[in-house]
C-alpha cells in the first residue's frame, strides 16, 4: 500500500520506477500521508542512508537525517542484503530498544530504482501491544495460577531449553506425587486442598538450589528440573530434603496431619529429544516409589516390561471379546476311593501369534486392569456349560462337580452371587455342582462383605473352598465364622513332603484343624502315588495332581472321567 501511495505515474503497480518517485520534498509529504513509521533509504558509495522519512518516523524515535540511525545500525546489512537480491519485498521483525522498553516492530523492505540510484522503501508497523499481549497469554498458560509455577506445559518448555542448548544429558528430572492427598479434599474441602499445595510448594522450594527449576505438573504432582554437576547422588540428596521438609506436620483448619511423599527420578541423555518423555520416565519411577517407599530411579527395562504388559492387556482384552480363551479341566480325586469327584476349571491362552501364555502371566495383568470380571464371568459360563454337557453325554448327572477360582479383585468389583446365581438358573445345574475357590488373601480386602458373599454362595447350594491354604494370612477365627466347606492345601507343602519332617507336621496340623472344624481338605500338587498314599494316612480327603492327571481339554477331562470312575467301581 505505501508503494502504492508513492506512485505519482498512476496505476497501483506495487513498483515505482525511475519517474514514480518525487522530489524530496514531495517524497516527504507523501510519506507523511503513510500514518506508520515510513523512511526512503538509499545505498551509495558513502553506504546505506535515510534520504527521506515522513514524521511517524521522527515521533517513533529515529533519526530524519542521512547520518546513521537506529534503523540502519540495526537492520543496515538485511536492507543492503534485500537491495542486492531481486525481491520486490521482503518482511521482517524487529526489537528496537533496550530489552526492558523495546518497541515490536514488523518491518517491510520494498524496492525503488530512481535515476540509476537504488532505493528501499521501509514501513514499520509497531506490534509492541499485541506481541506484550501474546506474552502475558503465554505466560498465563505455561503458569499454574494456585501456586504460581511453571505448569506441566511451562515445564516442558523448559526442559525442551535445555534439550536445545545441548544440556539436557547433565540434568534429571524428580517428579514429587504427595500420598492421601485426595482425603485432604474429600475431609477438609477444595480450599483446605489447594492451601495445603501452596504451603507444599513453598516448603519444596525451600529445599532445591536457586537454579532449580519447580513446576506444579498435575494435580497433587510437582516436577522438578535440576542440573548434575558431579553425581547422579545429587538428586538423592534433593529428595532426601524434599522429604525432609515434607515431614513437619502440616496444620489446616485446626487439624495436623502428616503428609508422606514418592519421588522418581529420571535422568537425561543426550539422545532425548522429547521432553515428555523425560518426565513420563520420571512419573513411571514414581509409581515404583509408592511401592518401595523409597526414592526410585527410571530403569528402561521396567518400562519395558510395563509396555509388554500393556500389550499383554490389549490383547487378553481381544482375546475375551472374541471367545479365544479355553477352560482345560484338571481332576480332583478322593484318595480313598481312587474316583473323580470333581475338576477344576483353569483358563488357558494362546494369542493370535501362537504364544501360549500361562496363567501366571496374564491372570495378574486381567486383576490390575479389571479384565479379571469378563474374565471370571466367561469361566464360570463356560464351566456350567461343560457341565451340562458332560452330564448330557452321561444320560445324567455326571457325577462330578466343577471348581471355579474367584479372584480377590474379582469379589472386589463384581456382585459374585447374583452372576452365580444366573449362571445355575440358565444352565439348569443345582448349585452344589459348583464349588467356588477363594484365595486367603481375598478374606482379608473386605472380611465383612466377604462374609456376606460367601453366606450368599451357600444359599445358592455352591460349595466354597479355601484355595492356597496356608500361604495367607487366615487365622481361627475367621475360618470358624465363615461356611468354608474344603480347605485346599497349597502345593508348597506338598511337594517334598516325603522328604521333610517339617511339613508333614505342618499338613498334619492343617488336616487336624480342618477335621475340628468339620471341613474336607484337598492336597495340590500331588505328583506321586506314594505321595498320594502318604496322605490318605494323614487323613486327607481328595488329591489334585500330576499323580492323577494334567489338566485336560473338556472332551478329554469326561473321557478320563469315564474311565476311571469304571475302573475304580470295577
Amino acid at each position: 500500500m505505501a508503494l502504492e501511495k508513492l506512485d505519482c505515474a498512476g496505476g497501483a503497480t506495487g513498483r515505482p520506477d525511475a519517474e514514480a518517485i518525487p522530489a524530496p520534498g514531495e517524497t516527504v509529504r507523501r510519506l507523511d500521508m503513510l500514518p506508520i513509521p515510513a523512511a526512503l533509504l538509499a545505498l551509495g558509495a558513502g553506504g546505506l542512508a535515510i534520504e527521506a522519512s515522513n514524521r511517524a518516523f521522527h515521533d517513533a524515535g529515529f533519526a530524519l537525517d542521512r547520518r546513521p540511525s537506529a534503523l540502519v545500525r540495526a537492520l543496515g546489512t538485511e536492507i543492503e542484503d534485500f537491495l542486492a537480491s531481486d525481491a520486490d519485498q521482503y518482511e521482517m521483525t524487529w526489537q528496537a530498544g533496550d530489552p526492558i522498553e523495546c518497541r515490536h516492530y514488523r518491518v517491510t523492505l520494498a524496492r525503488a530504482h530512481h535515476s540509476g540510484a537504488t532505493r528501499c522503501l521501509v514501513t514499520l508497523v509497531d506490534r509492541t501491544a499485541e506481541v506484550r499481549t501474546e506474552q502475558h497469554l503465554r505466560r498465563e498458560m505455561l503458569t499454574d495460577s494456585l501456586t504460581g509455577l511453571p505448569n506441566r506445559a511451562g515445564f516442558s518448555d523448559r526442559l525442551e531449553s535445555m534439550i536445545e542448548a545441548g544440556k539436557v544429558a547433565s540434568c534429571a528430572v524428580l517428579v514429587v506425587d504427595l500420598d492421601r492427598f485426595s482425603r485432604v479434599n474429600a475431609c477438609l474441602g477444595a480450599l483446605a486442598g489447594d492451601e495445603l499445595l501452596i504451603t507444599v510448594a513453598r516448603r519444596i522450594k525451600g529445599a532445591l538450589r536457586v537454579r532449580d527449576t519447580l513446576a506444579r505438573i498435575g494435580g497433587d504432582e510437582f516436577g522438578i528440573l535440576m542440573a548434575i554437576d558431579e553425581t547422579p547422588d545429587e538428586a538423592d540428596r534433593v529428595a532426601a530434603r524434599i522429604r525432609s521438609a515434607l515431614a513437619t506436620p502440616f496444620r489446616l483448619s485446626d487439624l495436623e496431619f502428616h503428609i508422606d511423599c514418592a519421588i522418581g527420578v529420571a535422568f537425561g541423555t543426550a539422545c532425548l529429544d522429547d521432553p515428555d518423555v523425560l518426565i513420563r520416565h520420571a512419573q513411571f519411577a514414581v509409581k515404583r516409589s509408592k511401592t518401595s517407599g523409597l526414592v526410585e530411579a527410571y530403569q528402561p527395562r521396567a518400562l519395558t516390561l510395563a509396555h509388554a504388559q500393556f500389550e499383554m492387556e490389549t490383547a487378553l482384552r481381544r482375546a475375551i471379546d472374541n471367545g479365544d480363551l479355553r477352560l482345560t479341566f484338571q481332576p480332583i480325586c478322593d484318595l480313598g476311593t481312587g474316583l473323580v469327584t470333581g475338576f477344576e476349571a483353569l483358563a488357558r491362552w494362546t494369542d493370535e501369534t501362537g504364544t501360549a501364555h500361562p496363567p501366571s502371566d496374564f491372570i495378574p495383568v486381567a486383576e490390575e486392569s479389571g479384565l479379571i470380571v469378563p474374565l471370571g464371568r466367561w469361566a464360570l459360563d463356560k464351566a456350567a456349560a461343560t457341565l451340562v454337557e458332560w452330564d448330557a453325554r452321561a444320560g445324567g448327572d455326571c457325577g462330578v462337580r466343577v471348581a471355579v477360582n474367584l479372584s480377590a479383585i474379582q469379589l472386589q468389583r463384581d456382585d459374585i452371587a447374583p452372576v452365580v446365581e444366573r449362571v445355575v438358573d440358565s444352565s439348569g445345574l443345582t448349585g452344589n455342582r459348583l464349588t467356588l475357590e477363594l484365595t486367603e488373601s481375598a478374606f482379608i480386602t473386605d472380611p465383612d462383605r466377604i462374609a456376606r458373599t460367601m453366606h450368599a454362595l451357600k444359599e445358592i447350594g455352591c460349595t466354597v473352598a479355601m484355595d492356597d491354604f496356608g500361604t495367607g494370612y487366615s487365622n481361627l477365627a475367621s475360618l470358624q465364622k465363615l461356611p468354608i466347606d474344603v480347605l485346599k492345601i497349597d502345593q508348597s507343602f506338598i511337594m517334598g513332603l516325603l522328604a521333610d519332617r517339617d511339613k508333614v507336621a505342618i499338613v498334619r496340623a492343617i488336616l487336624s484343624l480342618a477335621q475340628a472344624l468339620g471341613m474336607d481338605t484337598t492336597a495340590e500338587g500331588v505328583e506321586t502315588p506314594e505321595l498320594a498314599q502318604t496322605l490318605t494316612a494323614l487323613g486327607c480327603t481328595y488329591g489334585q495332581g500330576y499323580a492323577f492327571a494334567r489338566a485336560l481339554d473338556p472332551d478329554a477331562a469326561y473321557a478320563y472321567l469315564v474311565a476311571r470312575n469304571h475302573s475304580s467301581a470295577a
